[in-house]
Formats: structure tokens, sequence, C-alpha cells
């Protein structure tokens, strides 16, 4: 490794350590214009199948809390976008076969489905790891223009977060929006992890769940996302 990416590495280190606390009171005082997104939390990445993962699953306790206090302050508008996939989905040439529709692995986690305001959500399948191509967010979004907070979490921080997240920027961006934020608390993105090892035994791609969750966080603030280590 060269000096100067075992810096930025090292820098990469400090600065998700030194993420700041962002307040309700400074995201939510005009409730109606914020929306929660949450990414993928069903029970395939999180409790069952061959994408479930226990880091994605030790992320639902604080998830479910931002949603409590998003309601508490407010907040009516939770959008949740979420893989339903067909069986023969052109995308298993590159995952195994996940979140098929009508499948257990495709419904929300039972811990957001509980709570006692789960009729306000708006449930919106993906075909893909893009919550925005062929689904329909983008009618959402045109609907409901007073919305311009979106505060995104789930997983994969590298994967659909990041695509979620960096749609409504850049969609803010190509619309002028300069009042638009798009909110990301680590404390509520996660990723998977597959060791080189582990990879070479089975024939895939290795992953440090780490790595790419920082990177990715890193990414996301570059291009104008505000990251924050979590809500209180």
């Amino acid at each position: 490794m060269h000096e100067s990416e075992a810096r930025f590495l090292e820098w990469l280190s400090r600065w998700e350590a030194g993420l700041s606390e962002l307040r309700w009171d400074e995201v939510a005082a005009e409730p109606a214009r914020v929306a929660v997104v949450s990414v993928d939390m069903v029970k395939g990445f999180c409790i069952e199948g061959p994408l479930a993962s226990p880091r994605v699953a030790g992320i639902i306790p604080a998830v479910v809390d931002l949603f409590r206090r998003a309601y508490d302050v407010g907040v009516r508008h939770f959008l949740l976008t979420q893989d339903t996939h067909d069986p023969d989905a052109v995308e298993f040439g590159s995952f195994p076969p996940h979140c098929i529709a009508g499948t257990a692995e495709s419904e929300t986690i039972d811990e957001l489905n509980g709570l006692p305001f789960a009729n306000l959500f708006t449930v919106i399948p993906k075909k893909s790891i893009s919550s925005s191509v062929g689904t329909a967010l983008g009618a959402w979004l045109e609907n409901h223009p007073q919305v311009t907070t979106f505060v995104v979490v789930g997983d994969c921080t590298d994967l659909c977060v990041y695509q979620a997240a960096m749609y409504l920027r850049l969609r803010a961006n190509v619309l002028g929006q300069k009042e638009a934020r798009v909110i990301i608390p680590a404390e509520c993105v996660q990723t998977y992890d597959m060791p080189v090892e582990t990879a070479e035994e089975i024939g895939a791609m290795p992953h440090d769940g780490d790595l790419l969750h920082r990177l990715f966080l890193y990414h996301m603030a570059l291009n104008g996302v505000e990251v924050v280590s979590r809500l209180t």
C-alpha cells in the first residue's frame, strides 16, 4: 500500500469516528416536509435467506427507534423501498436468488410492521438495487413536492442505500431545490461482510464490510448527503 493510501484510510477512519449527532428539532421543524426512507429492511436481508446478514440485523433496534422518534416529532411520511423480485430476475446473475415476490424474504421485518403507526407506511417494491428505476418513488415525489428532507436508513450502505440517497440528492440538485436535505444516520445503515477466504471458497466477490461501509458513507458525504452519527 502506498503511503498516501494509508494516510487516506487513517483519515477516513478518524472521519467516521468523528461524525456528529443531529437533533430531530433541527430536521423536523416542519414535519410535513420530512420523509423517512427505509431501504430493504426486509426479512431477506435481516433474518433469513442467502443474503441475510447479522451486520444488517444489528441495525434493527436503531432503525425502529428512529421510526418512533420521527413519528413522535410529527413525521408522517414513511417510504419503504423493498426488493420484490421475479423468480427469474436478471439480478440473480450477480446475486443469489433472494426476496422473491410472495415469499417471506420480501416482507418488511416484523419490528417495523409491528409499530402502531405502520398503517402510514408506503411500501415501494423494487426489482434492482435502485429505489428509483422502474419504481413508484418518482411519482410519489412528484405528488408530494412539499417533502424536501429525506432521512435514509437501511441496507446496504454501498448498494441500495447509496443508490437511494444519491438519487434523492441528485434529483434535488437538478430541480434546483437548495433547501433539500438528504440525511444518513450512520448507525442506521450497514452492509454485509465476506472475507477473501470465504469468497475464494465459494467463487464469489469478496466484500470488506467495514471498509466499504466507511468508503460509501464518505462518498455520499462528498456529494452533499449529510452523514451524521445518529439522530437524537
